[in-house]
């Protein structure tokens, strides 16, 4: 007993106390050992308006797309305030990875397919790691199938393509405010005139605030660069409301353009808001998980 109490009891304590010590330090690491907070729904959706958000699909999600522009809201009863006439896309965004993102579309304006590559190389965070903006990239492409105006004269496939390189630029200022700027070149192979520039540079801002969980408010404005379109083609400019209702999103919105993709609407919009040009248009979208 003796040789317990003298010995083993001490020995004991003391691994007990050491345990305890080394517990409340490893604790103390852990909790102030940093983290990379990132930030999320800079936008609701991945579309601000007519362009690309910095938003992209989830791996192995597609999000599934209908869009709508109708006709002039100034045609009044005649053409039911323009729903008479309406210019759609078909299409959906698929995700390779979280950052990685694929998509198609065909759209009845000139009878356009699309598709094109969106990758996000950059997050806003705080913490670990301070990064005031997030980035991403995307190329697309279309082909228009329309049939040819002229076609007793040689035409190329290649005229029939068009192309869109874009980097978003955007940052979420505070739980409800964001803003992307979005520096773009879209390329034509055909113009309709020698002295009109193939390439074509433009810059889209796009304004996101929040009004409640479930709503927000939209603006987007591309400015394309002087002395590069007709004097018949103007800015796209559309503001509109995104509501989401748990498995869709849908925006409404009202604008000059007529196209939904982005050669089409930075580059080929004639109407202007000025004269009341202006049509209402709807995205639509639902996300299946695979």
């Amino acid at each position: 007993m003796n040789f317990v109490m003298n010995r083993i009891l001490p020995l004991f304590i003391l691994l007990l106390v050491t345990s305890l010590m080394f517990g409340q330090d490893l604790d103390l690491l852990e909790e102030d050992e940093p983290i990379i907070d990132y930030t999320t729904a800079t936008f609701k959706t991945n579309r601000v308006v007519n362009g690309h958000s910095i938003e992209t699909v989830a791996k192995r999600e597609f999000d599934f797309k209908i869009s709508h522009r109708f006709g002039f809201v100034s045609g009044g009863f005649y053409d039911l305030f323009g729903l008479d006439e309406a210019t759609m896309r078909i299409g959906g965004d698929f995700g390779i990875t979280d950052n990685l993102n694929i998509g198609i579309g065909r759209s009845n304006e000139l009878k356009t397919y699309d598709g094109f590559v969106k990758y996000k190389f950059l997050r806003q965070s705080t913490g670990a790691k301070n990064t005031p903006i997030s980035a991403v990239w995307i190329s697309h492409t279309g082909i228009s199938t329309w049939r040819w105006d002229q076609p007793e004269r040689e035409n190329l496939f290649s005229s029939r393509l068009h192309y869109t390189h874009q980097l978003l630029l955007a940052r979420k200022m505070t739980e409800g405010l964001s803003i992307q700027l979005s520096p773009t070149l879209v390329h034509k192979n055909l113009v309709d005139s020698i002295s009109r520039p193939n390439d074509i540079l433009s810059i889209g801002v796009g304004v996101r605030q929040k009004i409640t969980n479930r709503i927000t408010v939209n603006g987007e404005y591309y400015y394309v660069l002087p002395n590069q379109l007709a004097t018949d083609k103007t800015n796209s400019l559309s503001l509109g409301f995104n509501i989401e209702t748990g498995g869709h999103v849908f925006q409404l919105f009202f604008t000059n353009a007529a196209a939904p993709f982005e050669k089409g609407f930075i580059t080929d919009t004639k109407a202007k808001w000025s004269d009341g040009d202006i049509r209402f248009g709807f995205n639509i979208a639902r996300v299946f998980n695979f």
